[in-house]
């Protein structure tokens, strides 16, 4: 026994408090080596990474005590915390391509003797929602059970697989072929969809093995995204913007978006005419998502800095074009835009930024949604939470304006647009 920093009594052997209670820890193993798409945890999808889908939903549910990316790649480190998470660096031992994910559990667990439960979860699981983690850890810390994995229901006919050679038929598995049922008459049956597995640290030091008390949870089909399993990149964007969790910006009323202008509403490009004169071109999708906003009553502010190449004669020409406002901040700071928000009487979850170069980070890391397009620079790219496919005054501006909107209404369509199990 040994006393943790509050005075409590911390039971190294369990990692668990004389108090009762349980460390939960929320694991996700992202290795750096992915032989199908190279570093494809961090690999944006529908504008965010991965491994971030899951990060979020494990930090919003509440329940755990921790989360953590076990990771062997400096990348993958990087976009961990900027979402929140705490890094575990796995050793060599357990970062080869033969390496199982218990192995890697395992040490984790060696390391980490406080932790109690082990909630380990897939990053290729982006429509992981913080209930059905809530829900599932509450079989293990109520119900006492040692392990618990996620499953889907399915509807599918199995058959024998034969040997080209043989000479027999096939035997179905689950089906009688002269009496098919159908679907609405055959509860069908359970399969592992790879979201999460929780367990305690007994099971896990016991190698899963002498299991008490084992369950499941299932997960609805519309949640039960495996990207590494039957799901292409494309058909995960559609199922993530209509099924993942958007955090809960998605419960904030958006009422202002800054906008920088070279590099979001233009595309940084200045042309001279014959007379000196600057020329920038602006694009019509990006007037259009402006519009979009502002018949939702949000306001839109172009937002310029003295690091500017633009004269203030072409920006108020932008401003009028684009039919917003233009405000001239002389140095991008946080304390500066704070003036902005309070005398529109706003609070930072309820503004929306979108930069893209080095002097935005700081006011990215406090709006309550930002943004870059598809071609900021690398560096500030991971500074944001939502990434165009757009590049900037290439319609960027408009796909930030849609996903502000989308996120703003995001969460009454999750709960109350539900796919029934016969007609998924």
């Amino acid at each position: 026994m040994m006393e943790n920093g509050n005075g409590a009594h911390l039971n190294t052997t369990h990692g668990q408090l004389s108090s009762g209670h349980r460390h939960r820890a929320a694991l996700i193993l992202a290795r750096g080596g992915s032989k199908g798409i190279p570093l494809k945890n961090i690999k944006n999808l529908a504008g965010v990474p991965l491994i971030a889908w899951v990060i979020r939903a494990a930090l919003d549910s509440e329940v755990v005590d921790s989360v953590w990316v076990s990771t062997d790649h400096d990348e993958i480190e990087r976009v961990a915390k900027l979402w929140g998470a705490q890094v575990h660096r796995r050793s060599a031992d357990v970062s080869k391509d033969s390496s199982s994910s218990l192995e890697t559990i395992q040490e984790f667990m060696r390391l980490r003797p406080e932790v109690d439960v082990v909630c380990h979860i897939q990053a290729t699981s982006p429509c992981l929602h913080p209930h059905h983690i809530r829900e599932a850890l509450q079989m293990i810390t109520e119900k006492n059970c040692d392990y618990v994995f996620s499953v889907v229901r399915r509807h599918q006919f199995r058959w024998e697989e034969l040997d080209e050679n043989a000479d027999r038929n096939p035997q179905a598995y689950n089906i009688d072929v002269a009496h098919r049922p159908r679907r609405q008459d055959w509860p069908g049956e359970l399969y592992e969809n790879g979201s999460f597995y929780f367990y305690t640290r007994l099971a896990c030091e016991r190698g899963l093995t002498q299991l008490n008390k084992i369950a499941y949870y299932e997960m609805p089909p519309e949640y039960s995204v495996d990207i590494d399993v039957d799901i292409d990149w494309p058909v995960a964007e559609q199922r993530v913007l209509r099924f993942g969790y958007f955090g809960r910006e998605e419960s904030s009323e958006i009422r202002l978006l800054l906008c920088k202008v070279s590099g979001c509403l233009t595309n940084s490009q200045i042309y001279m005419s014959v007379s000196g004169e600057d020329l920038v071109t602006i694009n019509a999708r990006d007037v259009a998502g402006i519009q979009m906003l502002q018949r939702e009553n949000i306001e839109v502010l172009l937002i310029s800095s003295g690091q500017e190449p633009l004269s203030r004669g072409v920006l108020e020409k932008v401003s009028q074009r684009a039919g917003c406002g233009l405000r001239f901040i002389q140095e991008l700071r946080a304390c500066q835009v704070e003036h902005l928000i309070q005398e529109k009487n706003l609070r930072w979850d309820q503004i929306a930024f979108m930069g893209s170069e080095s002097e935005d980070v700081e006011i990215l890391s406090h709006a309550g949604v930002n943004g870059v397009p598809s071609d900021a620079p690398v560096a500030e790219l991971i500074a944001a939470k939502y990434t165009c496919q757009s590049s900037g005054g290439r319609g960027a501006v408009r796909e930030f304006a849609e996903h502000i909107l989308m996120m703003m209404t995001k969460n009454k369509k999750v709960t109350h647009e539900r796919i029934h199990r016969e007609q998924f």
